[in-house]
């Protein structure tokens, strides 16, 4: 399991151990942990974050929310109630906002059978006080929390498994308040933002194309199908995988299942100044999900011995030259 935030700070689950890492500028290759924090005695943890500073984890279980020191002291706790006797199909999610002053907590407690819709609440991350709670017209098994890398405004892409994906973004409103924006689409998921924050990358729900939005209206400035690349759309889809390079380029996966009914994937760039294509990049990765883009040309995989490894990017193909140039 992987979090990875704006701030260059990612966990990794080991040993029953949430492992913090710290991505500097220019260091490549296997990453050490900085950092590591013991959840609590019998705490199976689904999702983690730590702040920038390394002096405060949050983490989620299938029952609540938890805040711990670096030294292992309880800064406080959000119980989930009532107490669900559910094991499956909900994962509590969590994020750090920009500033590293709270903590969002995605709670889907609908599939866990708590109420008849899901929550989303933002807590204080020193005091773990309430600062904003929306009740949620979803019935999620899980959440993936996008932080923007400027505005400090945060994305959260719902999945409720065949009947589609919910994306909400949340952002400072009139008084500090925050305001909640559901954008009007069941059917796509929100796979990246782009470093310098002027868009989004979404999947479609059904695999069958990609497309690119403006930051923060969601206005479409281009969209991808499968046939775009070359491919069969009857044997291809897209990945809900890939991401932002850098800017300017993307990568969209594609997947599909050869004769020999053995799967198969493939990244390929795109110019997201022009909508067009640039080639293919080969990355060592086992399935396309343990791909990891930083944003700054960089990503990071797997190392044989768990630890995350950061991988210089190639050189990309020349961009073509941009309208009117």
């Amino acid at each position: 399991m992987t979090s990875v935030r704006p701030a260059k700070v990612i966990t990794r689950h080991r040993a029953g151990s949430i492992h913090a890492y710290v991505i500097r500028p220019g260091a490549l290759g296997p990453l050490e942990p900085v950092a590591v924090f013991q959840p609590l005695p019998g705490d199976d943890v689904v999702e983690s974050a730590v702040r920038p500073d390394l002096e405060r984890v949050v983490y989620t279980t299938l029952d609540r929310a938890v805040c711990l020191t670096r030294t292992g002291d309880l800064a406080w706790t959000s119980v989930f109630e009532p107490h669900s006797d559910q094991v499956h199909g909900h994962r509590p999610g969590c994020a750090l906002a920009l500033d590293g002053r709270t903590a969002w907590i995605y709670r889907p407690d609908a599939m866990a059978g708590r109420r008849d819709a899901d929550q989303w609440v933002a807590h204080d991350l020193d005091s773990g006080a309430v600062l904003a709670r929306q009740k949620l017209e979803t019935a999620g098994h899980g959440a993936v929390h996008h932080v923007h890398p400027l505005d400090g405004s945060v994305y959260l892409d719902i999945g409720e498994g065949q009947d589609g994906s919910v994306i909400l973004r949340s952002a400072a409103g009139h008084g500090g308040s925050p305001e909640f924006l559901a954008y009007p689409w069941r059917d796509r998921c929100l796979i990246d933002l782009a470093p310098d924050g002027q868009q989004f990358m979404t999947a479609d729900h059904g695999q069958t194309d990609v497309a690119f939005h403006r930051h923060p209206s969601g206005d479409v400035l281009f969209t991808l199908p499968v046939e775009a690349f070359g491919y069969d759309p009857d044997e291809t889809f897209v990945e809900w995988s890939g991401g932002y390079l850098t800017p300017d380029t993307a990568v969209v996966t594609l997947g599909g299942e050869g004769h020999d009914e053995e799967e198969w994937f493939r990244h390929h760039l795109i110019d997201v100044r022009t909508g067009t294509l640039r080639g293919e990049i080969a990355v060592e990765v086992t399935n396309p999900y343990e791909l990891v883009l930083l944003g700054d040309g960089s990503w990071l995989t797997d190392g044989p011995d768990g630890n995350p490894v950061r991988c210089p990017g190639s050189p990309l193909p020349p961009a073509p030259p941009l309208p009117g140039t």
